[in-house]
């Protein structure tokens, strides 16, 4: 039997106190049952029993018929009120019974999801632009998705925001699944008041932020926003600020992926830029600090969104952005992409996948590379033989060109290579470089993420430009992220190493775990060329160049080669290049349990 419950600011019934009124309290309840129970069907209909229910646990020791005792006939408490006096809604047998607040609630939901209505949804697609809602529907696993804080509205209703609040308060909230794996996330909604934020947007953010952080799961953030909502004043900066904080608490902890879907201007560019990785839409997003407007009045210059913020200026320019899509949706691919090679929380492991043969056949690899060492030739080709076939995913592929930084799977582990690329200033190592190296390799540190590096490295870029630019500040950086990363670290010495850049590049000397050498490697402080410039300058003025040759085989041999390295330990191994995918899927397996306790402190002073 169905027994309906009716909602009552004093709550359910409870047992009553007094003991009389719990000697008589089971048989009014077993009188109410058996009065449903037997009552005409077309008549009563099992209808509620109203107030009389609900008052039911108000047992005294005197009634209210004449000091009748509770369960007395002629008591109010057994005789139910008529229906239309107590505004009970009758329901048939079967039916749920309806709060009348269950409309207000299907209403504001459905507010909520249409957005700002057809026109602006319509104005949104006019742009190329996707929705929130359809941006999160497209990105996570179908029907996974489940909102929360649907119902959140602003505050600010003396201060010039609009009388009836939009639902939701321009972003949505919620968690779901991608790849089979949970994440939390939120989408602003342009259509809302422009996305912009305030105090109860801030709110919502600041709390799926932190059920990310609780729980260890990814954080995807959205960004399709005006800026600040300026009615609401400090109150909208003070909640960037609360979301900055969370950014930096989930730094390390968990994996943060920042979409740039829209404009994201003035201070909210803070968010994303905190994140791990950072994906904007060419030619519908922008970020900037200060608009065209500003630039204008401020240095009298002409520019436009796209010129100053824009998808291209910031993955190609700034490096503010590590990858670029054509529109939403390729935006909204290459981020479940991303995911597939990162770990839920920095206590877990990158997913393992099958084994996939690699694109080029290993036995080839060695053929690419010229034994003449200022020949260029395509670093991607060599690893096209290493990594299983179509698993290479480049991070911040059009900033830095000489430097290659990417996920990779090696026999189905997940790997971050790093790579010197001789096709672009002869693979050596500048301000840009060395910054891109060093942000990489500290995530791949902080969510245990094997690191294999391939070295063919001249040295560090010289001039003026880069000693003015702080080549020494910034080299440091990529020498510090190598010291301190306690991963499994493989190197690969495909040709040269001199210099400095030979350390920096993950040497034995910096712990490294595995240190592989092709047998045309050249390990050395510099090349024969710039070496025997020094040593035999006086020998050189009057000598011709064959001289000068036979002097730069002499040194070649003596030092110029892997086996003067692996004679002091410095090399690990001198290998035959086509051995190269097999030995580094064998180390990886080995290095699969390494634990490294490092010295208690508070943190590294890093020199950013």
């Amino acid at each position: 039997m169905r027994y309906l419950a009716y909602g009552s600011s004093r709550g359910s019934p409870a047992p009553p106190r007094c003991r009389r009124a719990r000697t008589l309290w089971p048989r009014a309840v077993d009188a109410a049952r058996l009065r449903l129970k037997h009552a005409p069907r077309f008549g009563w209909r099992r209808e509620a029993l109203g107030r009389w229910w609900r008052d039911s646990p108000k047992f005294t020791s005197k009634g209210t018929n004449g000091g009748a005792g509770v369960g007395h006939r002629g008591s109010a408490e057994m005789n139910p009120p008529s229906l239309a006096s107590n505004g009970i809604v009758r329901v048939t047998r079967g039916e749920a019974p309806r709060p009348p607040l269950l409309d207000a609630i299907d209403s504001a939901r459905r507010r909520a999801r249409e957005g700002g209505g057809p026109d602006k949804i319509a104005a949104q697609h006019a742009k190329g632009k996707m929705t929130a809602r359809e941006r999160i529907e497209y990105l996570l696993d179908a029907g996974s998705f489940v909102e929360t804080d649907s119902f959140a509205l602003h505050q600010g209703l003396s201060r010039g925001l609009p009388q009836d609040p939009h639902p939701g308060d321009g972003v949505v909230t919620g968690y779901g699944k991608i790849h089979g794996r949970p994440v939390c996330i939120y989408a602003q909604d342009f259509t809302v008041q422009g996305g912009s934020l305030g105090s109860a947007q801030a709110r919502k953010i600041c709390k799926i932020m932190e059920q990310a952080i609780a729980t260890g799961v990814p954080l995807v953030a959205l960004n399709d926003s005006g800026g600040a909502r300026i009615q609401e004043g400090v109150a909208a900066l003070g909640g960037y600020g609360d979301m900055f904080q969370r950014h930096v608490d989930a730094s390390g902890v968990i994996p943060q992926i920042a979409g740039i879907l829209g404009p994201c201007a003035g201070g909210a560019v803070y968010g994303p830029a905190l994140t791990d990785f950072v994906l904007m839409t060419r030619e519908t997003s922008y970020m900037y600090l200060t608009g065209p407007d500003v630039v204008k009045t401020v240095l009298g210059e002409e520019t436009t969104h796209e010129d100053l913020g824009g998808a291209e200026v910031h993955s190609s320019v700034s490096g503010v952005a590590h990858l670029a899509g054509d529109n939403d949706e390729d935006t909204l691919d290459k981020i479940r992409a991303l995911l597939s090679y990162l770990p839920q929380n920095h206590l877990e492991h990158p997913p393992r996948y099958e084994t996939v043969a690699p694109e080029r056949d290993p036995q080839t690899i060695g053929a690419i590379v010229p034994l003449d060492p200022q020949m260029p030739y395509d670093m991607r080709d060599v690893m096209a033989g290493i990594v299983d076939a179509g698993s290479f995913f480049e991070i911040a592929p059009d900033v830095a060109k000489n430097l290659v930084v990417g996920f990779a799977r090696i026999e189905g582990r997940v790997v971050g290579v790093v790579a010197n690329q001789p096709k672009v200033l002869a693979g050596v190592l500048d301000v840009e470089s060395s910054e891109k190296g060093a942000r990489f390799v500290r995530f791949c540190d902080a969510f245990n993420i094997p690191l294999v590096s391939l070295v063919d490295v001249p040295g560090f870029l010289p001039g003026r430009e880069q000693e003015h630019g702080g080549i020494i500040r910034h080299g440091a950086k990529l020498l510090y992220a190598y010291c301190e990363a306690t991963v499994p670290k493989i190197t690969v010495v495909t040709r040269k190493a001199y210099g400095g850049a030979y350390i920096v590049m993950c040497s034995k000397h910096l712990r490294s775990d595995v240190n592989l050498a092709w047998p045309m490697a050249e390990i050395a402080v510099l090349g024969a060329q710039g070496a025997v410039q020094i040593l035999h300058r006086r020998e050189l003025k009057n000598a011709d160049p064959e001289f000068r040759k036979e002097l730069e085989a002499g040194y070649r041999d003596r030092f110029g080669n892997p086996l003067f390295a692996a004679e002091l330990g410095f090399v690990d191994d001198i290998i035959d290049p086509a051995d190269t995918r097999a030995l580094i899927g064998k180390h990886l397996e080995r290095l699969a349990s390494k634990h490294v306790e490092r010295h208690p402190r508070k943190h590294g002073t890093m020199p950013l």
